[in-house]
């Protein structure tokens, strides 16, 4: 066995068990299992569910960070199982659980239904009056750097819930928007390509949106990929405030450009080659 691959130390596993078939409660169910180092916490149940109990489930997909699918409670905290290593965490015990503040689909795998149902209410997509314009695979429309700065960060989100579980607003009000919606709808309502700021303030701006936010910061501690939906949540109430007083400023979407564009060529670059088709 090459030198790296060598048993480290065992960690005890303390899994949170629910098969809503057979079981009134939740409970927890402990495993002992070797560690490595640089094994994730997503390994270890591959482990558990090998080599001691098969029936242990949980969602996961890409392995590296991507898909969100393997978010969960680790030690109290909602991550991603497959971007934290289990030594980086635990010394001799680890608690795995499901993320709270969702219904429990069986052990860790929760029912995200409801976030993606909040999510597709505030339209997570470009929205133009002219819907030919878009649809239309001629042209480009123009964004300088700046405008892509803009919301860039908060596209960024993959949708894992993390944010959703660490809201401390959620848990207390099941109607709540949440962080990972309302960071959408911040995306979007910047988004210079965008119409649809005023339809998204009828769902962002209701007594269950972004003013419910108590600003915990808790939504963007947990974040695997460093959105920070607080902040956008923040910038959320702001333009809200501006559109109710009517104070903010109207401006035109950004145009589509059919051609070379508005960008002036840097100084001794040669030009580019004639078309050959």
């Amino acid at each position: 066995m090459p030198e790296n691959n060598k048993t480290t130390r065992e960690i005890n596993f303390h899994v949170t068990r629910f098969n809503p078939e057979t079981d009134r409660t939740p409970y927890v169910k402990s495993y002992r299992i070797p560690v490595r180092e640089g094994m994730t916490v997503l390994d270890g149940l591959h482990y558990i569910k090998e080599n001691v109990d098969p029936t242990l489930a949980w969602r996961y997909s890409c392995r590296m960070g991507v898909c969100g699918s393997c978010g969960m409670l680790l030690n109290g905290r909602p991550t991603l199982a497959c971007n934290t290593q289990i030594l980086h965490i635990a010394n001799t015990d680890l608690t795995v659980g499901p993320l709270p503040n969702f219904e429990i689909i069986r052990d860790l795998v929760p029912d995200l239904m409801t976030m993606f149902d909040k999510h597709r209410s505030i339209k997570p997509f470009i929205v133009r009056a002219d819907e030919a314009e878009i649809n239309t695979a001629e042209g480009e429309f123009y964004q300088s750097p700046e405008e892509l700065e803009a919301y860039l960060q908060f596209a960024y989100c993959i949708k894992c819930g993390c944010c959703m579980a660490a809201c401390p607003t959620l848990a207390t009000d099941a109607r709540y928007l949440g962080p990972m919606p309302l960071a959408a709808a911040e995306r979007y309502d910047k988004d210079t390509r965008d119409e649809g700021r005023r339809d998204r303030n009828e769902f962002t701006g209701t007594s269950h949106g972004a003013f419910r936010c108590h600003y915990a910061g808790e939504c963007s501690r947990a974040c695997p990929k460093g959105v920070d939906p607080a902040k956008a949540i923040q910038y959320l109430k702001r333009q809200l405030v501006l559109d109710y007083l009517h104070l903010a400023r109207r401006k035109k979407p950004c145009q589509k450009l059919h051609g070379p564009g508005q960008g002036k060529p840097l100084p001794n670059i040669p030009a580019a080659p004639a078309k050959t088709v």
